[in-house]
């Protein structure tokens, strides 16, 4: 294992930033095309540790929402998906239990 330098550090996010900018020209070309994103482009999904930290609860009380029925969710193989659609109804039916 390489130890990280900041020559490496410097490398890893040059090479990052590349990445990413590349990824911004295809996205300002398709846009500039007229093209239209395909149903997986346009629905964002969030997996259970992304939902966790968004909304900072635990696993369990988001296992909670999923058997109570508050919260929609969809598996693929053994994992869960949740819809960005559906956490924005679920958030705006539920808020009151955010607040602090």
């Amino acid at each position: 294992m390489e130890l990280l330098t900041r020559n490496n550090f410097e490398g890893w996010m040059q090479k990052l930033m590349e990445r990413l900018d590349r990824q911004d020209e295809l996205l300002l070309a398709q846009k500039a095309e007229g093209k239209q994103p395909t149903i997986t482009e346009s629905i964002r999904l969030f997996d259970n540790q992304d939902l966790c930290m968004l909304l900072q609860i635990s696993k369990r009380t988001l296992q909670r929402y999923r058997s109570v029925g508050a919260l929609p969710y969809k598996t693929l193989g053994k994992k869960t998906y949740y819809s960005e659609e559906d956490v924005l109804t679920f958030l705006s039916n539920h808020i009151k239990d955010f607040k602090k």
